[in-house]
């Protein structure tokens, strides 16, 4: 898909949307459409050692035209001081982002386009700019890198001490090298003082210092077109600007022909899926990347978004490694939430991901039918249900009525997960309603798989079977219409949350047709809106309208009503479900996708879905401009449409 950005989109340089390239390392470049950073995560060279060990290093470039005695900068940016600010967003008549980023410029008789590039598998940035001069004067651009040389998400509140020498940029014990087709030279080092006004608006720092040291310019004559180049990289430089750019655009048009969709939203989601999947070689396989600008790879987010992200575009062997990487650190029947860099340890606080694996292993079999990896993976899966039913950390264990209770003191074990010092606005402790949803849909994947391994599935069918009568007996509420969101014995388990969809969309589920039916009807009253679910409903006392400000208050409404894209899988999958899975039912839950689709891929980041909205009246969106599960659910909702649509009950093989 194109999308195109004009002056209507950022009136007077007041941007909001933004691009992404990724490297498959963790590193990325992104800014705003106006080629501003609004947030120290942003810029053009943050380079990956690891998913989460990433450097901001070329942050932006102050760009400038010199055309017959009149100067223009072509940058834009704000300053936390009194510098004015860079105002190139003026002379900018579009932004376009097909196969990655372009910029078109009018003035003083110069056209110029902007390109961006970045180097798959390597931390390594390109800029491509043609310029043609239809000025009576030779004109002179000049580029001047802004350098940081910090980790990611660390605005350096005094000036970085760097060193240029001959395309060589050193300090903070970090190296960019520097390349292009014009004059490189040394600048007198300088600092500035930036403004980030979307971290500011998070409770964030809202300024951060960069440094200046080099200059890229050129001069190009009347009636002349060049093409004009700089290349920056953690590594010494080979190739050209220009051959970075064909391998870029080429790769990102294949990952759209090799998508396997019909849709056209689908094959932009399944394209942007792929920003996601980069690689751990301290795991020694590939894993998924929660969400630009700010997270890294998690095992939630990760068992969350490798259905949509990768089975769904036929990524097996890719799923294939990422499962095997959790289940190496398989420990006491729970997976990493947070890998370990150095020597640190995993953090396992997560009671959702073991179960969400022993799901993905699933939908990777009914895929391929590769009963050896089975055979691999169900001792971790055994054990996983073993701890469960048995106890382990976490206050994760199996109660008498074959239910799961989870989390003690100050754990937060589910997606709602928030911890504000000692205070949980979402404590969850007890037995919450997705994880038991997890839970049956585990046993019964489990009592299916085991004669695969040589083992007798009967006593998971049967545990499954109890589960299954406890669940309806204990979180069903006739008199509501809708599931408890978790059984603690407080006021919170009569709240109405977007958990309790995962109940009516996973699998195998508990309930009875007209349950089901009852309990989607309820969501979609309170929770759904085109953009996401509710967090809460807003009848509650303890809804949220806005998410914004200090952390705190950003916490506190985190998942009190807030608006989260993501579980609209669930949601739209348990409509084609409710619905009987009919064409009919796909016609219809086509209409609600498409009708907003394209403004959702627009709005925020370019071809991206983001983390979340605001409750009330979903905006502008927040948190992360580019979010995995998000782009993973619902792509396979997409999935699911076409399935239908071609009369195949089976995903085709992508």
């Amino acid at each position: 898909m194109k999308f195109v950005y004009d002056s209507s989109d950022f009136p007077q340089g007041k941007s909001h949307s933004c691009w992404l390239l990724a490297n498959g390392l963790g590193g990325f470049a992104s800014t705003s459409e106006i080629f501003s950073v609004t947030r120290n995560d942003q810029g053009l060279l943050i380079a990956a050692d690891s998913p989460s060990q990433r450097f901001q290093l070329v942050h932006r470039l102050t760009e400038e035209l010199w055309s017959e005695d009149r100067h223009f900068f072509l940058s834009s940016q704000d300053f936390a001081d009194s510098t004015p600010a860079e105002d190139g967003w003026r002379h900018l008549t579009a932004f376009q982002w097909e196969d990655g980023p372009s910029w078109h410029y009018q003035a003083g008789g110069v056209s110029l386009t902007r390109q961006c590039a970045l180097v798959y598998g390597a931390n390594t940035s390109a800029l491509v700019y043609t310029l043609e001069n239809r000025s009576t004067a030779p004109c002179t651009f000049r580029c001047t890198p802004v350098l940081v040389f910090a980790p990611k998400g660390e605005p350096p509140q005094t000036p970085p001490l760097l060193t240029y020498d001959n395309g060589v940029v050193r300090g903070e014990g970090r190296v960019v090298y520097f390349s292009g087709n014009g004059t490189l030279s040394s600048l007198p080092p300088a600092a500035q003082n930036l403004s980030y006004a979307d971290d500011e608006k998070d409770g964030r720092n809202p300024s951060g210092y960069g440094m200046t040291c080099l200059a890229a310019q050129w001069t190009v004559e009347p009636g002349q077109t060049r093409q004009l180049e700089l290349v920056f990289s953690t590594q010494p430089i080979s190739e050209s600007g220009e051959a970075i750019l064909q391998a870029s655009r080429e790769r990102q048009r294949r990952l759209l022909d090799q998508s396997g969709f019909r849709s056209p939203y689908a094959q932009e989601l399944a394209r942007s899926a792929d920003a996601f999947i980069v690689k751990r070689a301290g795991a020694g396989g590939k894993t998924i990347i929660a969400g630009y600008p700010f997270f890294s790879d998690w095992g939630r987010d990760t068992m969350i978004s490798l259905p949509g992200c990768v089975l769904a575009r036929g990524e097996y062997d890719t799923a294939k490694g990422i499962l095997r990487t959790f289940l190496s650190y398989e420990k006491q029947g729970l997976l990493p939430n947070l890998f370990p860099e150095g020597d640190n340890q995993p953090e396992y606080n997560s009671a959702d991901a073991p179960l969400l694996l022993i799901n993905c292993v699933w939908l990777y079999y009914q895929r391929t039918k590769d009963a050896d990896f089975v055979r691999e993976a169900f001792p971790a899966m055994a054990e996983i249900v073993h701890y469960y039913r048995t106890g382990t950390r976490y206050a994760i264990s199996m109660d008498e009525d074959g239910l799961i209770r989870a989390g003690s003191g100050l754990d937060q074990v589910t997606w709602m997960d928030v911890r504000v010092g000692t205070k949980l606005p979402t404590p969850r402790h007890g037995k919450p309603v997705e994880i038991n949803a997890y839970w049956y849909n585990a046993l019964e994947i489990l009592s299916r798989l085991a004669p695969l391994a040589g083992g007798d599935g009967s006593v998971y069918a049967a545990l499954a079977q109890t589960v299954k009568a406890s669940f309806r007996e204990k979180f069903w509420m006739p008199d509501r219409g809708y599931l408890k969101d978790v059984l603690s014995g407080t006021p919170a388990d009569l709240q109405l949350r977007c958990n309790q969809i995962w109940a009516l969309s996973m699998p195998f589920t508990m309930l009875p047709p007209e349950q089901e039916r009852q309990v989607l009807d309820t969501v979609t009253q309170f929770l759904y809106t085109p953009n996401g679910l509710r967090t809460l409903s807003p009848e509650d006392p303890e809804f949220c309208p806005f998410y914004g400000g200090s952390q705190w208050d950003r916490d506190m409404a985190y998942h009190q009503g807030t608006i989260w894209p993501f579980p609209l899988g669930g949601y739209y999958l348990a409509c084609l479900k409710v619905n009987g899975s009919t064409p009919a039912a796909a016609r219809r839950v086509r209409t609600m996708l498409d009708t907003h689709m394209e403004q959702l891929l627009r709005e925020g980041c370019a071809g991206q879905l983001p983390e979340i909205y605001d409750a009330l009246h979903p905006g502008p969106s927040k948190g992360c401009f580019a979010q995995a599960w998000s782009v993973g659910e619902v792509l396979r909702v997409y999935e699911a449409l076409e399935e239908i649509e071609s009369g195949s009950s089976e995903p085709e093989n992508r």
